[in-house]
């Protein structure tokens, strides 16, 4: 009887296995740096910054001095949002697409083709968790890489290629989300979890069966 729910139950759930055990070989394999694109990101070098003249006054949890193009610009995060001002507190207005390719061109190693302004959230996007607007700026690359940046702030956000979809694909497959991709807690990964746990446990018992008689 044991062996023969184990034959059942190991085939029934042999498909999830098997991505569990492709998408674990994807994930050994390949560094995280890689597939977040880190590699194109250009290393900054310091440049000294002229505070002296700065009169203006912010109420927040934490500010950073950031440089958008040629200009020092100052990131805000209050309790409940953050925004950005120049050095004066005046509050910025979006980038354009002409800037946020030049930003790019200087922050990458790519080569930008076309901006598009993003504005909407859409459900399981390359974009997902960063905060809108964004800017998705297409590249010349054998990849096909997207560069997302902040239109405010010019912040690269996410770097997103075919190596990362494959990535983010074979993501939903072992966690069992296939549509938002970032549900570690949903019902099919508890239940496939408890039944290969069983059935892991029935191939140990008909071992030990097997030594005993």
């Amino acid at each position: 009887m044991v062996r023969s729910f184990h034959k059942y139950l190991s085939l029934a759930i042999s498909i999830q296995l098997l991505l569990w055990t492709v998408s674990g070989i994807y994930f050994a394999f390949n560094k995280i740096e890689l597939i977040r694109g880190e590699h194109y990101l250009i290393d900054q070098e310091a440049s000294p910054i002229d505070l002296s003249n700065t009169t203006a006054t912010f109420k927040a949890k934490n500010i950073s001095i950031l440089k958008r193009l040629d200009e020092w610009i100052v990131k805000v995060e209050g309790e409940s949002k953050t925004y950005y001002t120049d050095l004066s507190g005046n509050e910025l207005t979006d980038l354009n697409e002409k800037e946020a390719k030049q930003i790019v061109i200087e922050k990458t190693s790519l080569t930008p083709l076309g901006a598009l302004k993003i504005e909407s959230h859409s459900r399981g996007s390359e974009f997902r968790g960063r905060s809108l607007p964004l800017f998705k700026v297409s590249t010349q690359s054998d990849d096909d890489v997207n560069v997302y940046l902040n239109a405010i702030s010019g912040e690269v956000t996410a770097i997103r290629s075919d190596s990362w979809r494959t990535w983010d694909f074979l993501w939903g497959a072992h966690i069992i989300d296939y549509s938002e991709r970032d549900n570690i807690d949903n019902f099919l990964l508890k239940v496939f979890s408890i039944l290969a746990c069983i059935s892991a446990l029935s191939g140990i018992i008909l071992f030990l069966k097997g030594k005993i008689y």
